[in-house]
């Protein structure tokens, strides 16, 4: 069964850097466009950036674009987010999803709280 594992939140001050792994099993990873989506506290499921098999696209929403950069290493089953100039307003659960978008299998999340 589709098995996805995000790793790597925790806290970071403003203007920090993290980076989230996502490693994806049960299924053939490398043929699926892959996304992170996020929830902050009290709000919904935001699609945060996409990148598309054998990383022929990537794609972002708007309130991270310059500052996030996704990849992914087919070899190794597993997706990362590289998080920089980190803001109080990224704090929430970190999604790994399958395909593209926020509608497909996801994990259990990773949270990120970025704090002073």
């Amino acid at each position: 069964q589709v098995q996805l594992v995000e790793s790597g939140g925790g806290l970071a001050q403003p203007g920090g850097s993290l980076r989230l792994s996502c490693a994806a099993s049960g299924f053939d990873f490398s043929i699926y466009a892959m996304s992170w989506a996020r929830q902050a506290p009290g709000k919904g499921l935001e699609w945060v950036s996409a990148i598309y098999s054998k990383s022929s696209g990537t794609y972002y929403a708007d309130s991270v674009k310059g500052r996030f950069t996704i990849s992914r290493d087919d070899a190794k089953k597993t997706m990362y987010l590289q998080m920089n100039s980190l803001k109080p307003e990224d704090t929430a659960l970190y999604y790994c999803v399958r395909g593209y978008g926020s509608s497909g299998p996801r994990g259990q999340g990773t949270q990120v709280t970025v704090s002073s």
